[in-house]
């Protein structure tokens, strides 16, 4: 894949959505260095290259359950399961939807083994860190929580997407919540697993194109709705395309001179 090929693909994130019957929803776009994802995605990119079904296990917490949306088949991995379809038409593709409102990256350590393992996935999509925010915890021993995370998730060699906190006015108003981003972007920089950027690429929606929350959080001031969960898979489904179908260096390749 060309790198113009890849930018036209990670750009195309125009989505009209129903906000409302009679409004027209703002268009759903991000830069490409928001969205793309550092590293490619071998595990899926080997099912594709075979034909083989792909499972993708969305873990988290309400942000992935789809609290704020307005049905089950509103929520981001509902949304993703089309969008990735539409990538790929003739690949079997399952996203199964593992979230538990309310929890925090132990709780949801406690259930990796049957929600996340034992369905053999080939991607996780992890979300975390939100309710540590809004509850006011201690950051400290979050980065072991998630590298034990990390080590079970290789262990059966799936790749890895972490997802970060969303950009709402009742996550942004704690003290916290640009630590906890910082803490998740250097776990997967450390790790070397990819991050999809929720946090900036919502916050670019607010400052950057001027997109009143009212459009993207619900009315609670926390969590996301239609809009922004369509608008999240809709990028979030390009990301995937691109880095499942990116060129893998080799690792004992001789440069061109």
């Amino acid at each position: 894949m060309t790198s113009a090929t890849a930018a036209a693909l990670l750009l195309g994130l125009a989505l009209a959505s129903p906000v409302r019957a009679d409004t027209v929803a703002p268009g759903c776009v991000a830069p490409v260095d928001l969205i793309r994802l550092a590293n490619p995605l071998p595990r899926v990119a080997q099912k594709i290259a075979s034909s083989e079904p792909v499972t993708i296990v969305a873990i988290g917490s309400s942000s992935t359950s789809g609290a704020g949306a307005s049905s089950p088949a509103a929520n981001y991995p509902s949304r993703l399961a089309i969008e990735l379809k539409q990538h790929f038409p003739k690949l079997s593709i399952t996203v199964l939807n593992r979230g538990v409102a309310g929890e925090e990256i132990a709780d949801m350590l406690s259930r990796f083994d049957s929600a996340v393992l034992a369905e053999k996935p080939d991607l996780v999509l992890w979300q975390l860190g939100t309710n540590s925010v809004i509850r006011g915890h201690k950051l400290g021993g979050h980065d072991a929580l998630i590298r034990t995370g990390l080590a079970k998730i290789r262990a059966i060699g799936a790749d890895i997407v972490l997802i970060d906190p969303q950009f709402a006015p009742k996550v942004i108003s704690k003290p916290d919540a640009e630590r906890m981003v910082t803490l998740i972007s250097a776990m997967a920089k450390r790790e070397d697993v990819d991050l999809f950027r929720r946090f900036e690429v919502m916050r670019h929606w607010h400052d950057v194109d001027q997109i009143g929350f009212e459009t993207f959080v619900s009315s609670d001031g926390l969590h996301m709705n239609d809009w922004s969960y369509a608008c999240m898979a809709k990028g979030l489904g390009n990301a995937i395309a691109e880095a499942a179908q990116r060129p893998v260096m080799s690792a004992t390749a001789v440069p061109v001179r």
